[in-house]
């Protein structure tokens, strides 16, 4: 249970419609449930923090992830997401609970995506297309925490015609995120256009060189254009969260 949703519960109970005994009973959740001893599943994240907790998929067996996906339904939580998922994994969660698996970005969203809630558009920009697993990663992210998203793919400064051509999407987010691999340019050049925050990522992609990302990440950090923060390479989930917090600012 999230902050938003014991607003509600409480709001329920000033208005009479609902009962203090069974409020209270809803609140009674442990926050912390140990399944064998593999995990705790941190019950209590959503009120603290606003998001509920969220589950890291690479490391974990898919008997893993059902076991604390199931724990996580069962709390309450609505909507669940799992990142760096296996196919094998989503195959075995797909068999028994409402699961939908992108292969691309290897995100699972367990129930249904959240209505927005966010302020305004959180803006996903990728420089090539080969940096659309990480976006994906980033933009599904932001969906499942309530976000509305818009995608703007393959914009990369090799053919800069094609990022001047979304100027209105750009100019009219509350936050977008810029993924690219190679150099890295693409948060510069979109950080000299927008008025709003720029959270840089950083892929792997590249020819040997680019060393892993390590091209982009400097190049990222490097970058003249202020407003532009960066994110570890890759990292599409974390950009993603980053940009749903400020997106929910007041």
């Amino acid at each position: 249970m999230d902050k938003q949703e014991i607003t509600a519960l409480l709001e329920r109970v000033a208005a009479g419609k609902t009962p203090v005994e069974e409020a209270v009973l809803q609140l009674k959740t442990a926050p912390i449930r140990e399944i064998g001893a593999y995990a705790k599943v941190d019950l209590h994240r959503g009120l603290r923090q606003g998001v509920p907790e969220v589950i890291y998929g690479a490391g974990k067996t898919p008997e893993h992830i059902l076991g604390i996906a199931k724990a996580m339904r069962e709390s309450g939580q609505e909507t669940v997401l799992v990142t760096r998922m296996t196919a094998e994994a989503a195959a075995l969660v797909g068999a028994e609970l409402p699961l939908h698996y992108d292969p691309q970005s290897k995100t699972g969203v367990i129930g249904k995506l959240p209505e927005p809630t966010g302020k305004g558009t959180v803006v996903v920009a990728t420089g090539g297309t080969s940096d659309i697993p990480v976006a994906e990663e980033a933009a599904v992210t932001a969906e499942a925490l309530g976000n509305r998203v818009v995608r703007l793919y393959d914009v990369g400064v090799s053919g800069i015609h094609r990022l001047l051509s979304h100027l209105e999407e750009i100019m009219s987010a509350r936050v977008i995120v810029a993924v690219a691999g190679m150099e890295g340019a693409l948060p510069s050049v979109i950080g000299g256009l927008a008025d709003c925050p720029v959270i840089a990522v950083p892929t792997s992609v590249g020819y040997g060189a680019s060393l892993g990302g390590i091209a982009a990440l400097l190049s990222m950090l490097n970058s003249c254009a202020s407003g532009v923060s960066v994110v570890n390479i890759d990292n599409g989930f974390g950009a993603g969260y980053m940009a749903s917090m400020i997106n929910h600012l007041d």
